[in-house]
Protein backbone atom coordinates (compact mmCIF):
# COMPACT_ATOMS: atom_id res chain seq x y z
CA UNK A 1 0.00 0.00 0.00
CA UNK A 2 1.66 3.20 -1.21
CA UNK A 3 1.72 5.87 1.71
CA UNK A 4 -0.94 8.68 1.15
CA UNK A 5 0.74 11.67 -0.08
CA UNK A 6 0.43 15.43 0.86
CA UNK A 7 -1.92 17.23 -0.15
CA UNK A 8 -0.74 18.73 -3.25
CA UNK A 9 2.61 16.58 -4.03
CA UNK A 10 5.64 17.36 -5.82
CA UNK A 11 5.98 15.32 -9.21
CA UNK A 12 9.19 15.22 -10.57
CA UNK A 13 9.56 13.88 -14.28
CA UNK A 14 12.37 13.18 -15.56
CA UNK A 15 11.88 14.00 -19.55
CA UNK A 16 11.85 13.35 -22.67
CA UNK A 17 10.88 15.00 -26.06
CA UNK A 18 7.79 15.38 -26.32
CA UNK A 19 6.88 15.77 -22.69
CA UNK A 20 4.03 14.15 -21.12
CA UNK A 21 0.24 15.88 -21.29
CA UNK A 22 -0.14 16.11 -17.32
CA UNK A 23 -2.72 18.97 -18.19
CA UNK A 24 -5.25 17.02 -15.55
CA UNK A 25 -2.86 17.22 -12.96
CA UNK A 26 -3.21 21.28 -12.65
CA UNK A 27 -4.06 22.29 -9.12
CA UNK A 28 -3.19 18.39 -7.72
CA UNK A 29 0.18 18.22 -7.86
CA UNK A 30 3.69 20.85 -8.15
CA UNK A 31 4.83 19.45 -11.03
CA UNK A 32 8.83 19.70 -11.82
CA UNK A 33 10.85 18.99 -15.20
CA UNK A 34 14.11 18.00 -15.07
CA UNK A 35 16.97 16.43 -17.29
CA UNK A 36 19.77 13.97 -16.65
CA UNK A 37 22.24 16.66 -15.19
CA UNK A 38 19.63 18.05 -12.48
CA UNK A 39 17.87 14.86 -11.05
CA UNK A 40 20.07 14.24 -8.39
CA UNK A 41 19.75 18.01 -6.98
CA UNK A 42 15.83 17.62 -7.36
CA UNK A 43 15.04 14.09 -5.94
CA UNK A 44 14.68 15.03 -2.40
CA UNK A 45 12.01 17.61 -2.95
CA UNK A 46 9.81 15.03 -5.16
CA UNK A 47 7.13 12.71 -3.61
CA UNK A 48 6.54 10.70 -6.67
CA UNK A 49 9.19 10.33 -9.94
CA UNK A 50 8.09 9.86 -13.25
CA UNK A 51 10.79 8.57 -15.87
CA UNK A 52 9.47 9.54 -19.12
CA UNK A 53 12.68 8.88 -20.40
CA UNK A 54 12.98 5.35 -20.08
CA UNK A 55 15.95 5.27 -22.12
CA UNK A 56 18.11 6.92 -19.40
CA UNK A 57 20.21 5.29 -16.86
CA UNK A 58 20.24 8.66 -14.56
CA UNK A 59 17.83 6.99 -11.68
CA UNK A 60 20.57 4.70 -11.15
CA UNK A 61 23.03 6.85 -11.31
CA UNK A 62 21.50 10.18 -9.25
CA UNK A 63 19.52 7.62 -6.46
CA UNK A 64 22.32 6.60 -3.87
CA UNK A 65 22.88 10.21 -3.23
CA UNK A 66 21.75 12.21 0.20
CA UNK A 67 18.56 13.47 0.98
CA UNK A 68 14.91 11.99 0.92
CA UNK A 69 13.79 10.30 -1.90
CA UNK A 70 10.32 9.95 -3.60
CA UNK A 71 8.50 7.42 -2.18
CA UNK A 72 6.85 6.33 -5.83
CA UNK A 73 8.30 5.52 -8.69
CA UNK A 74 6.86 5.19 -12.21
CA UNK A 75 8.54 4.50 -15.23
CA UNK A 76 7.21 4.58 -19.05
CA UNK A 77 8.59 1.15 -19.56
CA UNK A 78 8.19 -2.51 -19.25
CA UNK A 79 11.67 -3.03 -18.20
CA UNK A 80 13.16 -1.40 -15.04
CA UNK A 81 17.00 -2.44 -15.34
CA UNK A 82 17.62 0.97 -16.15
CA UNK A 83 16.54 1.98 -12.63
CA UNK A 84 18.00 -0.49 -10.49
CA UNK A 85 20.50 -0.24 -7.56
CA UNK A 86 21.40 -1.50 -4.75
CA UNK A 87 19.93 1.77 -3.08
CA UNK A 88 16.63 1.55 -4.92
CA UNK A 89 15.81 -1.85 -4.27
CA UNK A 90 16.71 -1.55 -0.24
CA UNK A 91 14.33 1.14 -0.08
CA UNK A 92 10.58 0.89 0.41
CA UNK A 93 9.94 3.28 -2.59
CA UNK A 94 7.39 2.04 -4.36
CA UNK A 95 8.62 1.04 -8.28
CA UNK A 96 5.97 0.13 -11.16
CA UNK A 97 5.99 0.13 -14.85
CA UNK A 98 3.77 0.54 -18.08
CA UNK A 99 2.84 -3.35 -17.93
CA UNK A 100 0.22 -3.72 -20.26
CA UNK A 101 0.74 -1.03 -23.07
CA UNK A 102 3.31 -3.00 -25.22
CA UNK A 103 1.85 -6.59 -25.19
CA UNK A 104 0.01 -6.77 -28.78
CA UNK A 105 2.24 -4.64 -30.22
CA UNK A 106 5.29 -6.36 -29.75
CA UNK A 107 3.23 -9.86 -30.36
CA UNK A 108 2.20 -8.46 -33.98
CA UNK A 109 5.39 -7.43 -35.04
CA UNK A 110 7.19 -10.57 -33.94
CA UNK A 111 4.51 -12.18 -35.90
CA UNK A 112 5.07 -9.23 -38.92
CA UNK A 113 8.70 -10.71 -38.71
CA UNK A 114 8.24 -14.58 -38.79
CA UNK A 115 6.13 -14.18 -41.69
CA UNK A 116 8.01 -11.85 -43.39
CA UNK A 117 11.12 -13.99 -42.80
CA UNK A 118 9.75 -17.46 -43.75
CA UNK A 119 7.84 -15.17 -47.42
CA UNK A 120 11.15 -14.30 -47.60
CA UNK A 121 9.38 -10.77 -48.15
CA UNK A 122 12.72 -9.01 -47.78
CA UNK A 123 14.89 -10.59 -50.99
CA UNK A 124 10.91 -9.46 -52.50
CA UNK A 125 11.81 -6.54 -52.02
CA UNK A 126 15.27 -6.23 -53.27
CA UNK A 127 14.48 -7.95 -56.40
CA UNK A 128 11.90 -5.46 -56.77
CA UNK A 129 14.34 -2.25 -56.43
CA UNK A 130 16.96 -4.23 -58.96
CA UNK A 131 13.78 -4.68 -61.23
CA UNK A 132 14.84 -8.65 -60.91
CA UNK A 133 11.68 -11.31 -61.67
CA UNK A 134 12.76 -13.96 -59.64
CA UNK A 135 10.53 -16.77 -58.87
CA UNK A 136 10.79 -18.92 -55.45
CA UNK A 137 9.41 -21.02 -52.84
CA UNK A 138 8.45 -19.81 -49.29
CA UNK A 139 7.73 -21.73 -46.01
CA UNK A 140 4.85 -22.28 -44.62
CA UNK A 141 4.55 -20.73 -41.07
CA UNK A 142 1.65 -23.30 -39.46
CA UNK A 143 2.83 -26.65 -38.26
CA UNK A 144 6.23 -24.91 -37.29
CA UNK A 145 7.66 -24.48 -33.95
CA UNK A 146 8.61 -21.52 -31.68
CA UNK A 147 9.74 -21.39 -28.08
CA UNK A 148 9.22 -18.02 -26.34
CA UNK A 149 11.30 -17.27 -23.30
CA UNK A 150 9.57 -14.85 -20.99
CA UNK A 151 6.27 -15.84 -20.06
CA UNK A 152 4.71 -12.06 -18.79
CA UNK A 153 2.44 -10.39 -20.40
CA UNK A 154 4.82 -9.63 -23.21
CA UNK A 155 5.72 -13.25 -23.72
CA UNK A 156 2.10 -14.60 -23.27
CA UNK A 157 1.08 -12.07 -26.26
CA UNK A 158 3.62 -13.43 -28.89
CA UNK A 159 2.69 -16.71 -28.05
CA UNK A 160 -0.90 -16.26 -27.97
CA UNK A 161 -0.28 -14.44 -31.54
CA UNK A 162 2.07 -17.29 -32.96
CA UNK A 163 -0.80 -19.77 -32.17
CA UNK A 164 -3.15 -17.90 -34.26
CA UNK A 165 -0.98 -18.50 -37.01
CA UNK A 166 -0.42 -22.35 -36.32
CA UNK A 167 2.24 -22.22 -34.99
CA UNK A 168 3.31 -24.76 -32.33
CA UNK A 169 4.27 -22.25 -29.22
CA UNK A 170 6.15 -23.89 -26.27
CA UNK A 171 6.50 -20.40 -23.67
CA UNK A 172 9.41 -20.67 -21.34
CA UNK A 173 9.63 -18.81 -17.71
CA UNK A 174 11.51 -18.76 -14.30
CA UNK A 175 9.38 -21.23 -12.42
CA UNK A 176 7.57 -24.46 -14.21
CA UNK A 177 3.94 -24.03 -14.36
CA UNK A 178 0.80 -25.19 -16.14
CA UNK A 179 1.55 -23.77 -19.87
CA UNK A 180 4.43 -22.75 -18.86
CA UNK A 181 8.32 -24.46 -18.77
CA UNK A 182 10.65 -23.95 -16.18
CA UNK A 183 14.91 -22.44 -17.51
CA UNK A 184 15.56 -26.83 -17.51
CA UNK A 185 13.66 -27.02 -20.63
CA UNK A 186 14.86 -24.48 -22.31
CA UNK A 187 17.77 -26.09 -24.00
CA UNK A 188 15.45 -28.74 -25.21
CA UNK A 189 12.91 -26.62 -26.28
CA UNK A 190 15.06 -24.28 -28.27
CA UNK A 191 17.15 -27.57 -29.96
CA UNK A 192 13.65 -28.14 -31.75
CA UNK A 193 12.55 -24.62 -32.80
CA UNK A 194 11.96 -22.86 -35.81
CA UNK A 195 11.54 -19.69 -34.11
CA UNK A 196 13.14 -18.51 -30.83
CA UNK A 197 11.85 -15.72 -29.04
CA UNK A 198 13.62 -13.67 -26.50
CA UNK A 199 11.09 -11.84 -24.47
CA UNK A 200 12.21 -11.75 -20.84
CA UNK A 201 13.29 -9.16 -18.09
CA UNK A 202 16.76 -8.37 -17.59
CA UNK A 203 17.86 -10.20 -14.37
CA UNK A 204 20.86 -11.60 -13.21
CA UNK A 205 19.76 -14.85 -14.35
CA UNK A 206 18.50 -13.72 -17.69
CA UNK A 207 21.51 -12.26 -18.39
CA UNK A 208 23.33 -13.01 -21.83
CA UNK A 209 21.40 -15.89 -21.56
CA UNK A 210 21.93 -16.25 -25.17
CA UNK A 211 25.32 -17.08 -25.53
CA UNK A 212 27.42 -19.37 -27.84
CA UNK A 213 26.23 -22.30 -26.44
CA UNK A 214 22.68 -21.52 -26.68
CA UNK A 215 22.98 -20.73 -30.01
CA UNK A 216 25.01 -23.74 -30.89
CA UNK A 217 22.22 -25.87 -29.80
CA UNK A 218 19.65 -24.13 -31.76
CA UNK A 219 18.83 -25.72 -35.06
CA UNK A 220 20.59 -24.18 -38.48
CA UNK A 221 17.48 -23.65 -39.83
CA UNK A 222 16.49 -21.93 -36.47
CA UNK A 223 15.73 -17.70 -36.60
CA UNK A 224 15.94 -16.11 -33.44
CA UNK A 225 14.40 -12.52 -32.38
CA UNK A 226 14.79 -10.54 -29.57
CA UNK A 227 12.26 -7.94 -27.67
CA UNK A 228 13.39 -8.44 -24.55
CA UNK A 229 16.05 -6.76 -23.19
CA UNK A 230 19.74 -6.04 -25.23
CA UNK A 231 21.60 -7.86 -22.35
CA UNK A 232 19.63 -11.07 -23.06
CA UNK A 233 21.89 -11.40 -25.93
CA UNK A 234 25.94 -12.16 -26.20
CA UNK A 235 25.94 -10.00 -28.88
CA UNK A 236 29.48 -11.56 -29.98
CA UNK A 237 28.24 -14.91 -29.43
CA UNK A 238 24.94 -14.13 -31.94
CA UNK A 239 27.45 -12.72 -34.55
CA UNK A 240 30.15 -15.67 -34.68
CA UNK A 241 26.75 -17.71 -34.84
CA UNK A 242 25.35 -16.03 -38.02
CA UNK A 243 28.87 -15.75 -39.99
CA UNK A 244 29.17 -19.44 -39.35
CA UNK A 245 26.05 -20.09 -40.33
CA UNK A 246 24.95 -21.85 -36.88
CA UNK A 247 21.41 -20.41 -37.59
CA UNK A 248 19.98 -18.81 -40.29
CA UNK A 249 19.23 -15.51 -39.25
CA UNK A 250 18.44 -13.40 -36.82
CA UNK A 251 15.91 -10.10 -35.88
CA UNK A 252 17.56 -7.63 -32.98
CA UNK A 253 14.92 -4.54 -31.68
CA UNK A 254 17.08 -4.21 -28.87
CA UNK A 255 20.92 -3.97 -28.21
CA UNK A 256 23.17 -3.37 -25.74
CA UNK A 257 24.05 -0.08 -26.33
CA UNK A 258 21.58 2.45 -28.42
CA UNK A 259 21.35 3.55 -30.48
CA UNK A 260 23.40 1.45 -32.28
CA UNK A 261 26.69 2.82 -33.46
CA UNK A 262 27.18 3.69 -37.23
CA UNK A 263 30.47 1.44 -37.12
CA UNK A 264 28.81 -1.26 -35.17
CA UNK A 265 29.28 -4.79 -37.24
CA UNK A 266 26.22 -5.98 -36.19
CA UNK A 267 24.48 -3.81 -39.17
CA UNK A 268 26.34 -5.99 -41.53
CA UNK A 269 26.14 -9.25 -40.59
CA UNK A 270 24.52 -11.85 -42.83
CA UNK A 271 21.00 -12.67 -41.76
CA UNK A 272 20.37 -10.20 -39.26
CA UNK A 273 17.23 -8.00 -39.56
CA UNK A 274 18.13 -4.29 -37.45
CA UNK A 275 15.32 -2.44 -36.09
CA UNK A 276 15.45 0.33 -33.55
CA UNK A 277 13.84 -0.49 -30.98
CA UNK A 278 10.06 0.22 -31.92
CA UNK A 279 8.36 -2.99 -31.76
CA UNK A 280 6.27 -1.69 -29.38
CA UNK A 281 5.64 1.56 -30.69
CA UNK A 282 2.65 2.36 -32.47
CA UNK A 283 0.45 5.72 -33.13
CA UNK A 284 -0.81 6.77 -30.24
CA UNK A 285 1.45 5.11 -27.62
CA UNK A 286 2.93 8.12 -25.92
CA UNK A 287 -0.58 8.89 -25.33
CA UNK A 288 -1.36 5.63 -23.84
CA UNK A 289 1.73 5.66 -21.54
CA UNK A 290 0.34 9.20 -20.27
CA UNK A 291 -2.99 8.00 -19.63
CA UNK A 292 -1.80 4.91 -17.00
CA UNK A 293 0.42 7.24 -15.42
CA UNK A 294 -2.53 9.61 -15.12
CA UNK A 295 -4.83 7.19 -13.66
CA UNK A 296 -2.19 5.61 -11.62
CA UNK A 297 -1.42 8.56 -9.84
CA UNK A 298 -5.30 9.10 -8.98
CA UNK A 299 -5.03 6.06 -7.10
CA UNK A 300 -1.61 7.18 -5.31
CA UNK A 301 -3.51 10.40 -4.79
CA UNK A 302 -6.17 8.98 -2.48
CA UNK A 303 -3.85 6.01 -0.77
CA UNK A 304 -5.18 3.32 -3.29
CA UNK A 305 -2.85 0.67 -3.92
CA UNK A 306 -0.86 1.06 -7.41
CA UNK A 307 -1.16 -1.90 -10.24
CA UNK A 308 2.16 -3.23 -12.22
CA UNK A 309 4.00 -2.98 -8.57
CA UNK A 310 7.31 -4.59 -9.55
CA UNK A 311 9.54 -6.86 -7.31
CA UNK A 312 12.69 -4.95 -7.22
CA UNK A 313 14.62 -8.13 -6.22
CA UNK A 314 13.02 -9.84 -9.13
CA UNK A 315 13.36 -6.68 -11.52
CA UNK A 316 9.94 -7.65 -12.61
CA UNK A 317 5.89 -7.24 -12.24
CA UNK A 318 5.21 -11.00 -10.27
CA UNK A 319 2.45 -13.11 -11.01
CA UNK A 320 0.03 -12.83 -14.05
Amino acid sequence: MPPTPPPQPTLLVLDADPPPRLGRLTGRARIVHTDAAHLAERLPAADALLVWDFTSHAVREAWPGDGPRPRWVHTASAGVDHLMCPELVASDTVVTNARGIFDQPVAEYVAALVLAVAKDLPRTLEHQRERTWRHRESRRVAGTRACVVGSGPIGRAVARTLKALGVTTALVGRVPQTGIHGPADLDRLICRADWVIAAAPLTEQTYRMFDAHRFGVMQPSAFFVNVGRGRLVDEDALAEALTRRWIAGAALDIFTAEPLPGDSPLWGLPGLIVSPHMSGDTVGWRDELGEQFLEMFERWAVGRSLPNVVDKKRGYVPGH
